[in-house]
């Protein structure tokens, strides 16, 4: 391993693939899960202190910004509102690290084969694994990213006693399509999203690491990181807006903490809807808290993973010589 600027699909087996997915995906779920809830809550209102009726006319909680909606919620919710969602987030990001990381190397191997004149530039590999990576972690997971939203979306009036009961509640009353509203929304928004962000990683990663000015413990891992998702976030950030909106539609879409949250049908409907009623400002709602947790989120997530991997491939090589 060529230290820092290896390319992380020449990194570790499968199997180191998979476990180094799955660790960095549970530490920085625990990290980020506050800025999550922020997040989910101010993508989901449809208005604004300077419209506090809304244009759907409609009364409903409202928040203005980061620190305004976190004390909202600390003061209404307590403490444990901050992670409310927290255990179907675990087991999504320990299960989709797992399924990313692994798609990533198994795409890019793939295309790595694809013998002269055809062999694509390596940006052009990274983009497509990354791409077909987010596709398979959003799919495989779904479920789970839906049921976060919704307990996130919960406030001291709970819409589910525990995940079991979500889960019985959604297949009686939603039948098994109703685990996966918004699907065509997420995979339209994680598709270019990761495409983007591995391909920016993978670029920036070698640049870091030999620059002018060192960064210790491997922070150039987490810099390149940091760069990369909130290039990429913010370029599809209307299509996550999107697909929240769709995740708590159904029966209870008028139960949780914004209670005029509108009726909406399919990605394109939805997004000239939200376009069409609430503006460019509606279409990026909640972005400053998105960034806030997408950059360390993605510096702890790449940090964490290669960290992890790092201190597998040594303890392979330190048994293989002894």
């Amino acid at each position: 391993m060529s230290g820092a600027v290896a390319h992380l699909r020449d990194e570790g087996s499968p199997r180191q693939v998979v476990l180094a997915g799955a660790i960095s995906g549970l530490v920085s779920r625990f990290v980020i899960a506050p800025l999550d809830v922020i997040k989910i809550r101010l993508q989901l209102q449809v208005h604004s202190l300077s419209d506090p009726l809304s244009t759907y006319n409609i009364q409903g909680p409202v928040y203005k910004g980061t620190l305004s909606t976190l004390k909202h919620i600390l003061r209404e919710e307590g403490l444990t509102g901050l992670w409310k969602g927290n255990i179907p987030a675990e087991a999504m990001y320990l299960a989709y690290g797992s399924v990313q990381f692994s798609a990533y190397t198994y795409m890019s191997h793939l295309l790595d084969a694809i013998p002269q004149p055809y062999h694509p530039p390596g940006s052009v590999i990274s983009f497509i694994s990354g791409a077909a990576a987010g596709a398979c972690g959003t799919t495989a997971t779904y479920p789970l990213d839906l049921l976060r939203t919704r307990f996130a979306a919960q406030g001291r009036d709970r819409v589910y006693a525990s995940i079991v009961s979500s889960i019985r509640h959604i297949a009686e009353h939603e039948g098994p399509a109703g685990f996966f509203r918004g699907l065509g929304a997420g995979v339209s928004q994680i598709v270019p999203y990761m495409g983007l962000f591995f391909a920016s990683y993978e670029a920036l990663k070698p640049v870091l690491a030999t620059c002018a000015i060192p960064m210790p413990f491997g922070t150039s891992d987490a810099a390149a990181g940091v760069i990369a998702s909130v290039l990429s976030k913010t370029a599809v950030y209307p299509l996550d807006t999107t697909r929240k909106r769709l995740q708590v539609q159904g029966p209870t879409r008028s139960r949780y903490v914004h209670r005029n949250i509108p009726e909406y049908r399919g990605v394109t409907r939805t997004l000239i809807n939200i376009w069409k009623n609430e503006g460019r400002r509606g279409m990026y709602r909640g972005l400053t808290v998105s960034l806030l947790k997408a950059a360390p989120a993605s510096a702890v997530t790449m940090w964490t993973y290669e960290r992890v991997m790092a201190a597998m491939l040594t303890m392979e090589k330190t048994l293989s010589e002894e």
